[in-house]
């Protein structure tokens, strides 16, 4: 009987210990779900989770928390010996899945509940998706006697992870194993959790056990209608195991009569169709017999006890497989687009593993593919409306649609269902979530704003690029308060990140707010003294902020100044001090120009800086300069920094000039195509020179290009030295 059976599951999982299957006594934090390390039987292969939450997702506006269990803090005595130094280990590093499995399991080995509540509350906080532990947890509280806390953990698990089939069953055979089934409300308690859990996960890939189990849980309790309308809703959604559904609905209704597991409309229908089509047989016309029959005379049943005849039975068997056989082919053709898809996924559990590429591709291309499908299915549904009343009617329908008796499945849908499938998987790569968020945009941006709540409050929080592109998001919407808090708390969760202050001092001067960019930059420069190379940075945002929108050259001028005492050899405080005194204007800055090209040649910079800020200092000379005494003395110190930085700048790039093989080629002109120098057009004035301090695109979260290098791409036209000036002014 499924009676027996179920109960006898719901005693096997109720006596398992916590780490019965490996899932907390994990040594090496491997753990992810409760099945991560059993082989699962293909034929009761559920979907290993797929984080649910359409329910979650459009339901739900804060993310998920643990609530504290009334009575947990139960006095059992003290906590065990090395309860707080595990405790303190796994807090000081909750990223660390192994320093979790740690305390889990000692709590598990001790047997203390006041422990093992804290440490499941404070995991399963951080590692929602785990629904292994959350099935522990309640066996746990069952074993103590607490059945009401058993059913609360479960409930909230399935808030966490809603289209967890395994753990919807432990939920369900929970119920079963602890409400007295005689009283008719907990039978009615138990269809309405049974049609929670296919509204939840039903339409998840993995769902036939859920199915069947609703469906065989019908037939114990004697309503074969109940089950057929439950296999003719499988029966609409593509399932790994969707011809076993079929051939279960087949043996039901080739083992009862259609009257016994029909409702009253079908089944009069069905018998209307089979007696046309018996007329039809027959060439005769059952409109003009039954106008023979007198008013309010009942039609004849086919026996004289009320029943069917056999043949009757049997013709309306075929008749309903019929119908439904049409169905099952639709559906087939939808299992056939995704079989390749989802044959290619081999982890669809959370796990703290990172997958390979081959599975994350995958996971994309089936996206796209859904994505594509849902696109192309909502515009035919809208063809030929466009513009009027009924394309809008079209259009919400489309997206409200949802799996019933009546229907298959919306493309929206079932673009959710596979985006939150994907999202236990790859609960750990932010590309998901952001794509997600991007495509819930376009339906709804409360929807939108959810998805990201949910990625930086529960699973992502020290994922910085996600909380900015949830912050860009609520910019983008006008929410300016809320992305000013996703930022500042960001900076808070993960201090030190240039990116992030940058990205607060952008939004305070976008929203004009001058002052507060100023003071953020201002502080950032101040806390970072004891990194050259990133004061350095702040510096100079800060400079460019006064100089450009502060209009106070002055303050520019000094911050720069101050910034390059304390890092002299940073090649970039120099061009950007220099760009400052030429950008005024030259009959009043021509001093500052040459203080600055002094105070470059001066520091310990590369050769070829120093040869860069020479030329600079003597375009401006020949540009701006006052007197022609001017401009040659700056072209007598560009040559003699030539003839000094010169060779040696050779010497390094061409190696030992001594070597008698080498000056032997060079003598008889064989290498001379090799060590000539390649002529080189001057750059126009918006290419960026090449790079005098080595790459710095990977520094400060990759904002290494918003340095001032473009402005100076012009002077890459100094390659070659000021010879044209030798026909202008003689050698000195």
């Amino acid at each position: 009987m499924t009676s027996f059976v179920i109960s006898s599951d719901m005693a096997a999982e109720g006596s398992e210990d916590l780490s019965g299957n490996g899932e907390m006594d994990n040594q090496e934090g491997e753990l992810g779900d409760s099945e991560a390390f059993v082989a699962p039987n293909p034929e009761n292969q559920s979907s290993e989770e797929a984080d649910g939450t359409v329910m979650e997702a459009v339901e739900s506006t804060a993310p998920y928390t643990m609530p504290v269990v009334e009575g947990e803090e139960e006095d059992e005595g003290e906590l065990p010996v090395d309860f707080d130094r595990l405790w303190k280990v796994a807090h000081d590093n909750p990223q660390d899945f192994t320093s979790w499995t740690d305390l889990l399991q000692y709590c598990e080995q001790e047997g203390h509940m006041t422990a093992s509540r804290r440490a499941l509350n404070a995991f399963l906080l951080r590692y929602p998706l785990c629904y292994g532990y959350w099935k522990k947890f309640a066996d746990m509280e069952r074993r103590a006697g607490n059945n009401v806390k058993a059913e609360e953990v479960c409930v909230q698990g399935l808030k966490a992870i809603p289209l967890s089939v395994d753990l919807w069953i432990h939920y369900i055979n929970l119920l079963l194993g602890t409400l007295n089934m005689n009283l008719p409300e907990s039978t009615q308690r138990i269809r309405s959790v049974l049609e929670e859990a296919l509204e939840a996960a039903g339409m998840d890939w993995h769902s036939d056990r859920l199915w069947d189990l609703f469906a065989e849980w019908e037939k114990e309790q004697g309503n074969l209608k109940a089950m057929t309308v439950v296999y003719d809703r499988a029966l609409k959604v593509p399932t790994q195991l969707y011809r076993g559904h079929y051939d279960k609905l087949k043996t039901h209704i080739n083992s009862n009569p259609p009257l016994d597991i029909l409702s009253e409309e079908e089944y009069q229908t069905l018998r209307t169709e089979y007696k046309q089509s018996q007329a039809q047989g027959e060439g005769s016309n059952p409109t003009e017999e039954e106008e023979e029959r007198p008013p309010g005379e009942e039609e004849p049943a086919d026996n004289d006890d009320g029943k069917d005849s056999e043949e009757a039975v049997q013709k309306m068997q075929e008749l309903l497989l019929a119908g439904r056989e049409k169905i099952f082919q639709e559906n087939e053709a939808e299992v056939r687009k995704r079989w390749t898809f989802e044959d290619a996924i081999k982890r669809p559990y959370f796990h703290v593993k990172p997958l390979d590429k081959a599975q994350l591709k995958g996971w994309q291309s089936y996206l796209d593919w859904e994505m594509a499908e849902a696109k192309g299915e909502h515009a035919g549904s809208t063809e030929g409306a466009e513009g009027t009343e009924e394309a809008e009617a079209a259009a919400a329908e489309a997206e409200q649609e949802a799996p019933n008796a009546e229907g298959g499945i919306s493309g929206h849908k079932r673009v959710l269902i596979l985006f939150e499938r994907c999202l236990i998987a790859c609960a750990l790569y932010e590309e998901f979530w952001t794509k997600y968020a991007h495509y819930m945009e376009q339906s709804s941006v409360e929807e939108a704003r959810t998805v990201f709540r949910r990625t930086c409050e529960v699973h992502l929080p020290y994922k910085h690029s996600v909380h900015l592109h949830w912050a860009t998001f609520e910019e983008r919407h006008g929410n300016f308060t809320v992305a000013q808090n996703i930022l500042e708390t960001l900076e808070q969760t993960m201090p030190g990140l240039a990116v992030v202050r940058l990205r607060r001092a952008g939004l305070e001067r976008r929203l004009g707010h001058l002052d507060r960019a100023e003071t953020m930059l201002t502080e950032a420069v101040e806390q970072s003294k004891e990194n050259p190379q990133l004061h350095a940075f702040y510096s100079i945002k800060l400079a460019r902020l006064l100089l450009k929108l502060g209009k106070n050259a002055s303050r520019a001028r000094s911050v720069l100044q101050e910034a390059i005492e304390l890092n002299p050899d940073n090649g970039k405080l120099h061009l950007n001090l220099l760009e400052l005194e030429v950008s005024g204007d030259p009959r009043t800055n021509g001093t500052g120009v040459q203080q600055c090209v002094t105070r470059a040649l001066a520091a310990p910079l590369s050769p070829r800086t120093k040869i860069l800020f020479s030329q600079r200092g003597l375009q401006f000379a020949e540009d701006f300069g006052a007197t022609v005494q001017s401009v040659l003395t700056m072209y007598d110190e560009h040559q003699k920094l030539l003839k000094e930085i010169g060779p040696k700048k050779r010497g390094a790039e061409n190696g030992d000039s001594d070597d008698p093989e080498k000056v032997s080629r060079t003598d008889d002109g064989s290498a001379a195509a090799q060590t000539a120098p390649p002529t080189v057009p001057p750059a126009p004035m918006t290419a960026p020179p090449p790079p005098m301090m080595g790459d710095m695109s990977g520094s400060y979260g990759g904002y290494g290009s918003w340095y001032q290098q473009p402005q100076y791409g012009g002077y890459g036209g100094y390659q070659n030295p000021w010879n044209q000036y030798n026909q202008y002014y003689p050698p000195s």
